[in-house]
């Protein structure tokens, strides 16, 4: 039996793998840029463990997620696995998920759009080139964040209709003083500001909204995928719940910059369940 693990900022996804027989579960998200090593361990002893069968042998962890992405991080997040599952652990950066998911053993340019926003050039084994998405303050283009971020910020400098602005906060229950302590006093900023992503998907006939998503999809292509090698000729994959529920206007941008758009997913979870069912080696 093994554990599959795709983790982001704001929730973890589980597929526990034994045989022909796939398990699903959630926790909330795991991220060693935001999380002590303690308090992972605690996300797994609370969250995890009692979603497992009592008598559950779990042989490997394979563990992707967002912040692992230096060997000191992914330690740690390796001891808090360990500290509560006595198990072979190999955890990997989230978007070595998206390049075994979404490409598996083909060449593209697998790209994440959820909470934060990732890109890569991957050769079907390994990944050749990497732009630094710089997190929701300096980057993450695309992003649930950066689109929360920027929808508060349209919103309290008059940058949209009076309306929709009245409308979001109501939807919210915000002030402009509620808004500043999220982001600035609280923790996880980003995981609000990708909470109000939802009011930009039921809104997006306004031309306000439209205009935010595409203007930002842009972006992200322009400062992240067409600075790869070859990116003309290869197809570029999206898994992400952004990606997903806003893959017309996507498809569309993609389309006006001459882009081939690939595979455009919710997670890559199944992709990854897929991925270890054909391939899968013990660690």
């Amino acid at each position: 039996m093994i554990l599959i693990a795709d983790s982001g900022s704001t929730q973890t996804k589980w597929a526990m793998v034994a045989g022909e027989a796939t398990h699903l579960f959630r926790t909330p998200g795991m991220n060693p840029y935001y999380q002590t090593e303690t308090e992972m361990e605690e996300t797994i002893r609370r969250d995890l463990l009692p979603q497992l069968p009592p008598e559950a042998h779990v042989e490997a962890v394979y563990f992707y997620g967002a912040g692992c992405a230096f060997p000191e991080k992914n330690r740690s997040v390796e001891r808090a696995i360990r500290a509560n599952i006595p198990a072979r652990v190999m955890v990997r950066s989230d978007l070595w998920a998206a390049a075994h998911a979404l490409c598996g053993t083909e060449a593209g340019i697998p790209c994440i759009l959820g909470t934060g926003s990732n890109s890569c050039l991957y050769d079907g084994q390994q990944i050749r080139e990497q732009v630094s998405p710089l997190g929701f303050i300096l980057g993450d283009e695309g992003s649930g964040a950066v689109l929360g971020r920027r929808l508060v910020g349209d919103c309290l400098k008059r940058q949209m209709p009076a309306r929709l602005a009245q409308t979001l906060l109501e939807a919210y229950d915000l002030t402009p003083e509620r808004i500043l302590e999220k982001v600035y006093r609280q923790p996880f900023p980003n995981r609000f500001l990708a909470s109000l992503v939802p009011f930009i998907r039921a809104h997006i006939d306004e031309e306000a909204m439209q205009r935010l998503v595409d203007e930002e999809f842009s972006r992200f292509f322009r400062r992240n995928v067409m600075m790869y090698t070859g990116y003309e000729r290869l197809p570029v994959h999206f898994a992400g719940s952004v990606a997903y529920h806003f893959r017309d206007i996507l498809q569309a941008v993609a389309q006006r910059l001459s882009l081939q758009l690939g595979r455009v997913e919710a997670s890559p979870l199944d992709g990854l369940v897929e991925f270890y069912r054909r391939i899968h080696r013990p660690l």
